[in-house]
């Protein structure tokens, strides 16, 4: 039977670190993945990395320090951080970040000006410089393997800051957009993937995939291999150090998020890969679990046109379309219930609002409601200005029309446009605050200037709404971890050999969404002290 001195169980972004971190270290490893493809949420993102005072920061003379990273975090906590875990993600990530670079396992930059989310608390930096974008990686260089990304089909020869997600205007010189279409080059997460691929590769690290693992193999205590099969055929394999859980969340496990979840949530906006199976094979080995109620939350837009590739209905984050102007959001009641422009994590207490009287949610469901001002000048989904309308927009003359196509109140709905359009005209939102903030801004149509960015009437015809889900990014509670990323048993100590990363553990940031790369800022460096954590086991 093979033996190695680390197996990593799963195949994204916190995995293959893990790999090269243990490996780098001078540890055998293994790196097995469920599916066929590779990189799982990560794959799809935009591949935002969040790291406070991180390299680029430094190289650009940009302030930044522990003390205010920290302030920032705490001034945001409701009991969910645990100190130890997240002094490990703000010490060590620069020290994770400038590692990876170094093997030539990613190549970031500053996405310029794009601030932190909660602007009025301690230590934040509304200048940005914390959130890092990939730069372009051209697929041919990974081979046979260009083509086990995962969502590979959707091309994205951009990087995320020449876009209107980074701030950019999304216009690419055609030669240069053909050059880059002739080479394969792809930005995003995809391109985040693709580098720490190749670095694997490069090392001798080539995926397992088409693994299911059942179960976590013990001898006595420490946790050394996993049983299971490939292909429908037994499958095993042992570790002398140990097991790295790095498998993704739990949110396409209907039965755990019903569990576990704080509220509704039937849109997520990750592949249909992240079932919780590490975080089952952790719970049968005995782990504290942490953090489960939380997610990393988006408003979501699904697109019935285009699922997976397994039939799974696929939705996507709505960013640009809720800030921009012409358009609001409204519930139910046809009523605007929140700054649209407020950033995704934070709106998910607007749709998960509970009422005591009707015993019910009653901003769900939820419709983005925009005109044909909006229609000309903005995308919807994957629909760009200029392109037909999909069918699965609602679509009426009149708002009255359009209020009986949703089966909400008319009148209600043409008051709730009408003291909009009033705000727009003054020029500030009292019912919200939108436009208030930097953040605000970000996402709005930056041709405009002041509120008037996210702040437009709806008043053109014929008008249109889509409905808004509560979606998320991925869930972010799990088996917890100590700061050496050592999975932790119910009585606080260490489970001998099985070490934990990503969305597949309690997030060291609690249920803070501190900014773009909140997500992937803690798993690479988690990944990367499970990684180095792992390879000293047994080391001599």
């Amino acid at each position: 039977m093979e033996e190695v001195d680390v197996i990593i169980l799963g195949c994204g972004a916190a995995g293959m670190t893990a790999a090269l971190a243990a490996h780098e270290a001078g540890a055998s490893v293994a790196l097995v993945e469920r599916f066929d493809r590779i990189g799982g949420t990560a794959a799809i993102s935009g591949g935002v990395i969040w790291v406070a005072n991180n390299p680029r920061q430094q190289a650009a003379g940009m302030d930044d320090s522990r003390e205010e990273a920290l302030a920032y975090f705490r001034a945001l906590d409701h009991g969910d951080l645990v100190d130890e875990t997240l002094e490990a993600f703000v010490d060590r990530g620069p020290e994770a970040l400038a590692f990876l670079e170094d093997i030539d396992a990613l190549k970031v930059s500053l996405l310029a000006g794009y601030p932190d989310y909660y602007m009025d608390r301690p230590g934040a930096k509304p200048e940005g410089g914390r959130a890092l974008d990939h730069d372009l990686f051209a697929l041919g260089e990974l081979g046979e393997w260009a083509g086990r990304i995962y969502s590979i089909e959707e091309p994205k020869p951009m990087m995320l800051r020449e876009t209107p997600l980074g701030g950019g205007t999304g216009v690419v010189e055609p030669e240069e957009l053909g050059r880059r279409m002739a080479k394969n080059e792809r930005g995003f997460g995809q391109a985040m993937v693709a580098r720490l691929l190749k670095a694997c590769l490069a090392r001798g690290i080539e995926p397992i995939t088409g693994v299911e693992t059942k179960s976590l193999v013990r001898e006595g205590r420490k946790i050394t291999g996993i049983d299971g099969e490939k292909d429908g055929e037994p499958f095993s394999l042992r570790a002398r150090n140990g097991v790295i859980v790095a498998t993704g969340g739990f949110e396409w496990d209907e039965e755990m998020r019903q569990a576990f979840l704080r509220g509704p949530m039937d849109a997520p906006a990750s592949p249909p890969t992240a079932r919780g199976e590490g975080l089952k094979l952790a719970m049968q080995a005995g782990a504290k679990i942490g953090n489960m109620t939380q997610a990393w939350w988006a408003p979501t837009l699904v697109t019935p046109d285009t699922p997976w590739e397994s039939g799974e209905q696929r939705a996507a984050p709505v960013l640009i379309e809720r800030t921009v102007p012409h358009s609001i959001m409204v519930n139910r009641q046809a009523e605007r219930f929140c700054n649209e422009a407020a950033n995704y994590s934070a709106l998910a207490g607007a749709f998960h609002a509970f009422d005591p009287q009707s015993y019910d949610y009653l901003n769900l469901p939820a419709w983005l409601v925009f005109d044909e001002n909006y229609v000309e000048r903005y995308p919807i989904g994957s629909r760009l200005p200029g392109q037909p309308v999909p069918e699965w927009v609602m679509c009426a003359d009149t708002l009255g029309e359009l209020a009986e196509k949703l089966g909400i109140d008319g009148p209600v709905l043409e008051a709730t446009v009408d003291r909009f359009n009033a705000h727009c005209e003054a020029g500030e939102d009292p019912d919200f605050q939108r436009g208030t903030s930097a953040y605000d801004h970000f996402y709005g149509d930056r041709t405009r200037e002041g509120t008037a960015v996210t702040l437009g009437p709806i008043k053109r015809g014929p008008f249109y709404a889509v409905e808004i889900r509560m979606g998320l990014l991925g869930t972010n509670g799990g088996p917890r971890t100590d700061s050496c990323a050592r999975i932790l048993g119910h009585d606080g100590e260490p489970l001998p050999g099985l070490f934990g990363a990503g969305n597949a553990i309690a997030c060291p940031t609690g249920g803070i969404y501190a900014g773009a790369g909140g997500t992937l800022g803690p798993a690479i460096t988690f990944g990367y002290i499970a990684g180095r954590t792992a390879a000293k086991v047994n080391a001599h």
